[in-house]
């Protein structure tokens, strides 16, 4: 038996096909003699959109709105503005890149928000002991809050959704023990060489922008190029196949978590260093905006087919839906939940829509 691949279009990279029954194998049979056969490219146009308007309708959805909104607003297409997005939107993307090897094992991660601002609050506090201690010390107890949740969700299979909720719980209430229960905010200094990791700039642009593109093309060569990013998607698409097949599941899984829970800190630890202070009060709802960007990007929640380039444009889409309602000016900045929820809706609907239509075809 042998696993067919299936070309992402994009930096995503390729992924173990299903058949058409919806069982998420990746080996195709022949009709005939039942036995392994070669993968059939799409057979006709129809197809053929289908799959690319999958992979790149939000990619379609970002250029025709920053287009119009460029064209209504006067303020939007500065170079001010779009540094302001890109630096801002480089913290989301971090997450939202761990989250994609989560959700593309079929996993899910609700603890990522809880864990961007404990990362943050332990790299400011760190600071204060020098640059080294500022990263490390984030990201050893984010990777452990990672590592805690795959062994739980590998080993002792546990639900991701209930293992990630409580360990949400836990680094918001690890997080509130450092900070003497939200009261006492650490800041980092200026002049500190930590400092310029998040506020430095290269070519006139942000090092969190720099840093985040560095990652996401790390990411794309992973679950492109290599045998652990074919076990990502090989357990996505169907577990019990991928053992069979002799794919180390359990592994895999704990690194796509501690991946996450790294990301995650990482995340927080810049943000930290941009805003020169762990701030106390953010990330709630981060978490959703992650998992909301992911799938908006092309990410199935069922698993087994994702793009990390689909990620990265989810996560613009959402800034630039952000920043469009703040030019408005006349609206809260409460409907950009709602416009956001409602275009993850349309898109998990379409999703599902398009998946239906290629097996079908």
């Amino acid at each position: 038996m042998t696993f067919t691949r299936q070309d992402a279009g994009g930096t995503g990279g390729p992924g173990p096909t299903k058949d058409a029954g919806g069982a998420g194998g990746s080996v195709r049979k022949t009709a005939a003699s039942g036995t392994p056969g070669p993968e059939q490219p799409y057979g006709n146009r129809n197809d053929r959109v289908s799959a690319l308007l999958q992979q790149h309708g939000a990619l379609v959805a970002l250029v025709v709105l920053t287009a119009i909104a460029s064209v209504s607003f006067d303020s939007f297409a500065t170079s001010g503005n779009f540094e302001n997005m890109a630096v801002s939107s480089a913290f989301l993307a971090i997450v939202a890149l761990g989250m994609t090897f989560v959700i593309i094992t079929g996993g899910i991660d609700l603890s990522v928000g809880s864990v961007f601002v404990l990362g943050g609050v332990l790299a400011a506090w760190g600071s204060q002991y020098g640059t080294l201690v500022a990263l490390l010390l984030p990201l050893t107890v984010c990777g452990l809050i990672g590592l805690v949740n795959g062994l739980l969700i590998a080993k002792a299979g546990l639900a991701p959704f209930i293992v990630t909720l409580a360990s949400m719980l836990g680094a918001r209430g690890i997080m509130l023990n450092v900070t003497d229960e939200g009261a006492e905010t650490y800041l980092v200094d200026k002049g500190a060489f930590f400092a310029e990791l998040g506020q430095g700039k290269l070519l006139g642009i942000g090092a969190p922008v720099w840093i985040t593109v560095a990652l996401f093309v790390l990411g794309a060569v992973v679950l492109r190029r290599t045998r652990f990013g074919q076990h990502v998607y090989a357990v996505g698409g169907n577990e019990d196949a991928a053992a069979l097949m002799g794919a180390p599941v359990a592994r895999t899984k704990i690194t796509v978590y501690v991946v996450n829970g790294l990301l995650a800190g990482l995340a927080g630890t810049l943000n930290a260093a941009w805003l020169a202070s762990g701030v106390t009060i953010l990330g709630f709802g981060m978490e959703l905006d992650a998992i909301a960007a992911v799938v908006i990007g092309g990410t199935l929640l069922s698993g087994g087919l994702g793009f990390v380039s689909g990620s990265l444009v989810g996560v613009l889409l959402l800034k630039v839906i952000q920043n469009v309602i703040n030019q408005i000016g006349s609206l809260d900045s409460a409907y950009q939940q709602v416009v956001s929820g409602a275009f993850l809706v349309v898109v998990i609907v379409a999703q599902t829509w398009l998946g239906k239509r290629r097996q079908v075809l």
